[in-house]
């Protein structure tokens, strides 16, 4: 997350520079919105896009491009036609509406055949035919992309980013029709992915994982299988971290994958009344209208922060920031 947090860093130099560019930053992380939430605490961009919020509250795709012309409108009168965006991954997959259509594309795809005719949208529901119907072509195409091992769309394939793009901008030019908006607005898409997680490893990444592979060794010698190492009391010093199993059994769910009812490991999502997203809430008001924009530079590993914990870890333990 460090690596992402300092190229999301550089990218609002880039926006505070030129002063000209919103730029929709789309980070790895799949379904759940813990990297997005984390790079935005380190790094204090305009909006942020928690899919588990989206999905609570129900929003449809209009809702998610009507807050963010919002804010760009609100930025505009102030003077900034500039900022950033942070859209996780797994965006699309959080919004009801496109659960909706996606579960239905799901099941056709595992039982039916998709002719080049589109018979095959008849099976769709009217709501989920209109909202099919309505989406960039692009998008459309990447929605029928094969699903992975497990039956779950590619949402890396998926360029949530570009397609906000274009519906902000059909959104804002709607409303300078109308007079409520007056200014240009250009947008930038990006997508931060692998050249996140290929990076060197920070002092706290390495020690950890060095704990949770000796906690492992130590299982298997003492024949206790079935069990996940884990490691805790991570604030405090690294002799006084514990190290325990646990069972695989416990974190086991079931969901349905390629037509059919599995076992998998429940996925762990943002908690929505957890301490790091409350912190976020509290600072995003200020965050939107205002430029509080941090770069955190590159992972350290020498020196005063070199052992610094994430933002996440930290609130999640009781630490005030």
């Amino acid at each position: 997350m460090q690596i992402y947090a300092e190229m999301i860093g550089n990218v609002m130099t880039d926006a505070r520079s030129t002063g000209k560019y919103y730029h929709f930053v789309r980070l790895m992380g799949r379904a759940a919105s813990h990297i997005t939430l984390e790079c935005a605490l380190q790094t204090h961009p305009n909006i942020t896009l928690i899919g588990e919020e989206v999905a609570t509250k129900k929003l449809t795709l209009k809702n998610v491009t009507d807050y963010i012309a919002d804010v760009i409108c609100k930025r505009a009168e102030r003077g900034y036609n500039y900022g950033v965006i942070l859209i996780p991954e797994g965006l699309i997959d959080f919004i009801p509406e496109v659960q909706h259509l996606i579960a239905e594309l799901n099941e056709i795809l595992a039982h039916e055949v998709v002719d080049e005719g589109g018979l095959w949208r008849q099976k769709l529901a009217p709501q989920s035919l209109q909202l099919f119907e309505i989406l960039p072509p692009a998008i459309q195409e990447q929605l029928m992309l094969e699903r992975d091992p497990h039956g779950n769309v590619q949402v890396a394939k998926i360029e949530t980013e570009k397609m906000l793009i274009q519906m902000v901008e059909t959104e804002l030019e709607q409303r300078k029709e109308r007079g409520a908006y007056k200014y240009q607005f250009k947008g930038q898409s990006h997508f931060f992915g692998y050249e996140g997680r290929c990076g060197l490893p920070s002092n706290f990444d390495s020690t950890y994982c060095y704990a949770l592979g000796y906690g492992a060794g130590a299982l298997l010698q003492s024949g206790k299988t079935g069990l996940i190492s884990s490691v805790g009391n991570l604030a405090a010093p690294v002799d006084e971290w514990t190290v325990s199993g646990t069972a695989l059994t416990s974190l086991m769910d079931v969901e349905r994958r390629h037509g059919k009812f599995k076992p998998v490991i429940k996925k762990a999502m943002v908690e929505l009344e957890g301490a790091p997203f409350k912190k976020f809430k509290s600072l995003r008001e200020e965050w939107a209208l205002s430029n509080r924009y941090i770069s955190p530079g590159p992972i350290q590993f020498v020196g005063p922060t070199c052992d610094d914990l994430s933002h996440t870890l930290l609130l999640e333990l009781g630490v005030e920031l």
